[in-house]
């Protein structure tokens, strides 16, 4: 008997080497700007074409401005690596969604959103957080550059089987507690190397009751852990979702392909080679107070005291607590905050900011914080127009850019200054992540909002 990750898997061996490392084949290859020009010098250089162009989508999103995106890009760096995507991807033959499409974005929002990730799929891109795409129950990995030149070449790559890992989510979530919070409790009690080696299936009745995109935001997180990748099984949810998106099957072949992946769920006997159960009730809003996503807290709690760390561990978490400004065993609720940034391709989807515009109707924006707020995808704002949430933020005193990666990295405009605190709803938070010397605190989309309108660290379930 199987798991969810043996099905999906076995069904895409081409062959066996040896040494045991697996031919995989690739259903989907998403490609951005950052990960890709060395892979398409290398097919140059080889004198190979992209073996099945339509099976890869391109569009550049780490790089893009988030204001002005109708005019050149300013930064050369920047321009240069958004040009050079859209040359090889004309070149090559390939699907690309440029600065100004209609269908442009973060990647890891735009394929979920329009059908080109569907479940049972192996799915591939230059870029840790292609786990996110697990959540609509397929297997879903970030690969490294030479690896992006092999499935450009041959739709395959060389992996090494991960372990399987299943964690539960028991119990109903308590009122205030989004998916992010559940995702960086999960981290915080697993650490950044708890997961490591094992590819993750979530499953629970508090999974069970997460809508389609807040799946995305819980496996999206699964790289934080080490984990190789997350995914949740196929349901009514997912299929409700993906039904009528354009990329999605049609007619006959929706039929066909929903019988398949009605298939894709762990059998009842199937054995993980770990399994861990977490309960619901024991989750509160999260923040992160160090330098990595385990380094987080419920945001009632104070800070571990120094005694409490493991000894081998004091000396970088004394080190993290140093750059962060924050001292062991203090309340993390009331401190002061500069930024606010509501986005990436773990928050940047229109529940988050439709939970972001609930909560800061008739409230007002703090003097002292900026707040970037940048939809994943240029179907996002759409979707915050049409549902007039920008009248409401508007009201509020806040603005909202175009979309991209924004300050999830510090690879564009977006970067906060050293020194300054940030709630950031992105996946990391490590030294310099959002600008050299910018202090990140981790949050869900209600904890940012809380944040945004006090102006410093406070507990969204207080207001």
């Amino acid at each position: 008997m199987n798991t969810l990750f043996e099905k999906i898997w076995d069904k895409h061996v081409v062959d066996t080497l040896a040494d045991g490392t697996i031919q995989l084949y690739i259903d989907r290859h998403f490609c951005h700007e950052v990960t890709s020009p060395q892979a398409f010098g290398g097919l140059r250089a080889r004198g190979l074409k992209v073996f099945r162009p339509e099976q890869t989508l391109c569009m550049p999103d780490h790089n893009v401005p988030t204001l002005k995106q109708e005019f050149p890009i300013e930064d050369p760096i920047s321009k240069n690596q958004v040009d050079t995507l859209a040359s090889n991807a004309q070149e090559f033959g390939i699907t690309y969604y440029g600065i100004g499409n209609n269908k442009n974005g973060i990647i890891h929002v735009v394929g979920p959103e329009n059908g080109y990730t569907q479940p049972g799929m192996t799915i591939v891109c230059g870029d840790s957080h292609t786990s996110t795409h697990g959540a609509m129950g397929a297997i879903a990995f970030g690969i490294g550059t030479s690896e992006v030149e092999m499935t450009l070449a041959t739709q395959c790559i060389f992996q090494r089987k991960p372990k399987t890992m299943r964690i539960t989510v028991d119990g109903k979530r308590k009122p205030g507690v989004t998916a992010k919070d559940i995702a960086l409790y999960i981290i915080s009690q697993m650490t950044t190397g708890g997961a490591t080696g094992y590819f993750v299936e979530y499953a629970g009745e508090a999974i069970r009751a997460t809508s389609m995109e807040e799946r995305l935001t819980i496996c999206n997180l699964s790289i934080e852990m080490g984990a190789r990748g997350g995914m949740v099984a196929p349901d009514e949810t997912t299929f409700e979702y993906l039904k009528g998106r354009e990329f999605a099957p049609k007619g006959e072949e929706w039929e066909k392909a929903l019988a398949y992946w009605k298939t894709l769920k762990s059998d009842e006997d199937a054995v993980f080679d770990k399994e861990i159960v977490y309960h619901a009730e024991d989750i509160e809003p999260m923040v992160t107070y160090g330098t990595n996503p385990g380094m987080g807290m419920g945001i009632s709690g104070t800070i571990p005291s120094l005694e409490s760390v493991d000894e081998a561990s004091r000396i970088s978490y004394k080190k993290a607590l140093d750059y962060m400004g924050f001292q062991p065993g203090e309340p993390i609720q009331g401190k002061s905050i500069d930024y606010v940034f509501l986005g990436s391709c773990t928050n940047g989807r229109i529940e988050d900011f439709r939970a972001f515009a609930h909560f800061v109707k008739g409230k007002k924006k703090a003097d002292n914080v900026i707040a970037w707020l940048v939809p994943g995808s240029w179907n996002v704002a759409r979707q915050i127009k049409e549902e007039g949430l920008d009248v409401i933020l508007t009201e509020a005193g806040f603005s909202l850019r175009q979309p991209g990666c924004s300050a999830c990295l510090a690879m564009n405009d977006d970067k906060v200054p050293a020194g300054k605190y940030a709630v950031s709803t992105s996946n990391r938070n490590f030294e310099g992540r959002q600008g050299p010397g910018a202090r990140t605190i981790l949050a869900g989309p209600l904890v940012a909002a809380a944040a945004a309108v006090t102006g410093k660290i406070t507990d969204p379930r207080t207001l």
